[in-house]
């Protein structure tokens, strides 16, 4: 038997699916009724509609992204040894993530490209990558200079592209092997490795 959180859950999977196959404006209760297997009632039941189902399946899908870098083992002296290897070791799990879960992918790709998501974007509780955002201090409080970027760009960079190309491969656009993670990786990185060093900036004190 089916209970009311695992209808709920059951309702969201099959939302992010049918939105990978009907596309996220063409997509419709009636297909999601038909790929979880209850009725457009049931579903109603659980959301208001459409909008606050597609909401609530890219807040699914975001956590489960955050919760990558719940479970890593960051450690802080590899940023002083090997920059961007510590960056690689963050990025390489999320990337992996989204390589290994095709219908989140394609659905995260598309909600975060569509008219939906300034919107939802301006009131959405961001708490859940408090991990996240720990180690990017972490980063910036070892090499200042990092202060310099544009975070907002910096980070729309990162993430948006990082799903794209993701995106890329499970659709058989690119190759899901070591040589496309090393590429997509390098293309991402370009022009970070200069900031990855200790800010000169700054005068050694007198003693």
């Amino acid at each position: 038997m089916i209970t009311l959180d695992d209808t709920k859950t059951r309702i969201i999977l099959a939302a992010i699916r049918a939105v990978r196959q009907y596309g996220l404006e063409g997509v419709r209760i009636q297909n999601v009724s038909e790929l979880a297997g209850i009725s457009s009632g049931a579903i109603y039941r659980h959301f208001d509609g459409k909008d606050q189902l597609l909401v609530e399946c890219f807040t699914y899908v975001d956590k489960q992204a955050a919760a990558i870098f719940e479970h890593l083992q960051f450690n802080p002296l590899l940023m002083l040894t090997d920059p961007m290897g510590a960056v690689k070791a963050l990025w390489l799990p999320y990337f992996r993530f989204w390589t290994s879960h095709p219908d989140e992918a394609v659905f995260y790709h598309r909600f975060r490209d569509s008219t939906f998501f300034p919107r939802y974007d301006k009131i959405r509780d961001v708490t859940y990558f408090k991990t996240f955002m720990g180690m990017v201090h972490a980063f910036k409080t070892v090499f200042p200079i990092l202060n310099r970027i544009n975070q907002d760009l910096l980070w729309l960079h990162v993430l948006t592209s990082t799903v794209m190309y993701a995106k890329y491969v499970v659709e058989g656009i690119l190759p899901n092997s070591q040589e496309t993670e090393d590429t997509v990786f390098q293309l991402l990185t370009t022009g970070l490795s200069g900031y990855l060093k200790p800010d000169k900036s700054k005068k050694p004190e007198k003693k």
